[in-house]
């Protein structure tokens, strides 16, 4: 190869890799859907020695009364199927919920969580929007999957990580970390 010809494909690369990395900022994934923001808190869920993700939580302050917007990151170590995180999310929002969730309203909801989970694998990012008044905005690895406009949903889901009752109360502790 020439060097003419080789300085030519070297610069074409670099302008390439410039425009990745500028186009970067301008999607912004879950985060861009939160301001203003700042990390509230971050944690690992382990069990038995085992760690399965990390998580992070995003906003302007700990979402204890649900009237800002909030993400919530979770960065997997491991594969789970999509149909094992929907199960278990609605395992965890039947057994947290004060009075008994209705199967109709169950059917929905596994609907609903089907449409905004994905399969991950390890390094892959799953994300949740909190909506006030509205509902959810789920992202996977910073693509949109779906926005859920039922306000009790959003509620209920985020509640597996931030109810005093969830089974992680460490990884509550560190998400809410500011207001501890």
């Amino acid at each position: 190869m020439r060097p003419l010809e080789w300085l030519c494909r070297f610069g074409a690369l670099v302008t390439a890799a410039c425009l990745l990395v500028c186009a970067a900022p301008a999607r912004a994934g879950c985060l861009g859907d939160v301001e203003p923001r700042h990390l509230v808190g971050a944690g690992r869920l382990c069990l038995f020695g085992f760690c399965l993700y990390d998580a992070q939580l995003w906003g302007d302050g700990a979402p204890d009364s649900f009237t800002l917007p909030f993400a919530l990151r979770l960065t997997y170590r491991v594969h789970v199927k999509r149909a094992r995180l929907v199960s278990t999310g609605l395992d965890e929002m039947r057994r947290l919920a004060v009075s008994p969730i209705s199967d109709s309203v169950l059917s929905v909801w596994r609907k609903d969580m089907e449409q905004g989970l994905r399969d991950v694998a390890p390094g892959d990012t799953l994300c949740a929007v909190f909506l006030p008044r509205q509902g959810v905005r789920f992202y996977a690895n910073g693509e949109p999957t779906a926005e859920i406009a039922d306000p009790a949903f959003a509620r209920a889901f985020f509640g597996i990580w931030l109810d005093t009752d969830s089974r992680a109360p460490a990884l509550r502790k560190q998400l809410l970390h500011a207001s501890q």
